[in-house]
């Protein structure tokens, strides 16, 4: 294990009453939830009111498929949770541990979330600056307050800046940011082409400067990322590589696809 993996290792996020949430959403589970109540209802009046067998024993089966989906859900959640699995604790070490960075300048983190990625990076790079960008949709109790709030809880709040924004258009311009990484966020952008998206996060990278960009890389989604990775070489970005952090943060492609990431990939290099 070398020095900055150690670090990794010895950095404990959450242990100060900080909310860094889950990547299981609550919209998840009230949307399924709902969903199994109302199975639960019918087979009740198919059975006891209508006087229908099969239809009864439908509803049945179909709550009882949802409730094993719940149950799912449930588990993964925990996994991923701080204090929990600490899955998400995980493959943040491991993004950073990828990332050659000297900790000097500014990192740009492409979908900050609850902060948990930015403020990891800012406690591991004393001397740089985060700026942390995100969209902040319905779908996660995310807000620039609770990234605000939790960075100061951690003790970076002077080191660590939050704000609005798009990973289709980043806000800034050629050449801003020493450092680029993001944590499973381009496959959440609607209709977006996910290698426009990659470029674009690079966009804002200076010359010399280092990405790890990580996300559930499904071909059908990503479009051939060794192809993608051998444009970036010709282009003139070294050290190019793509990491499979399924393997690597989850223990093995099963674990990670029980958890709904099994094309997990980390693409790393500089400029």
């Amino acid at each position: 294990m070398n020095k900055k993996e150690l670090k990794q290792e010895n950095i404990r996020l959450g242990t100060h009453g900080e909310d860094y949430g889950s990547w299981m959403s609550n919209p998840v589970f009230y949307i399924i939830g709902g969903i199994t109540a109302l199975a639960v209802v019918l087979a009740v009046l198919s059975f006891s009111v209508f006087h229908i067998m099969a239809l009864g024993v439908l509803f049945s089966v179909v709550a009882a498929a949802l409730v094993a989906l719940l149950v799912w859900i449930t588990w993964i959640r925990c996994q991923y949770a701080f204090g929990g699995g600490g899955i998400m604790e995980q493959v943040h070490r491991v993004v950073l541990s990828h990332l050659d960075y000297d900790g000097d300048g500014k990192i740009l983190e492409v979908g900050c979330g609850s902060g948990a990625l930015a403020i990891r990076a800012a406690l591991t790079w004393p001397k740089a600056k985060v700026i942390g960008v995100d969209y902040w949709g319905a779908v996660y109790n995310y807000s620039k307050t609770l990234c605000e709030k939790n960075a100061a809880s951690e003790g970076v709040a002077s080191r660590c800046v939050f704000r609005h924004g798009d990973a289709n258009h980043l806000d800034f311009p050629d050449e801003s940011f020493d450092a680029v990484i993001s944590n499973y966020v381009y496959h959440n952008v609607m209709g977006a082409d996910m290698q426009k998206l990659l470029l674009e996060s690079l966009r804002v990278l200076k010359k010399g400067g280092v990405f790890a960009l990580n996300d559930d890389m499904k071909p059908k989604m990503y479009g051939d990322m060794d192809a993608f990775a051998q444009k970036l070489r010709e282009m003139g970005y070294q050290d190019v590589q793509l990491i499979d952090t399924a393997e690597e943060a989850f223990g093995s492609h099963r674990r990670a696809a029980m958890m709904m990431l099994g094309s997990s990939r980390l693409l790393v290099g500089r400029k």
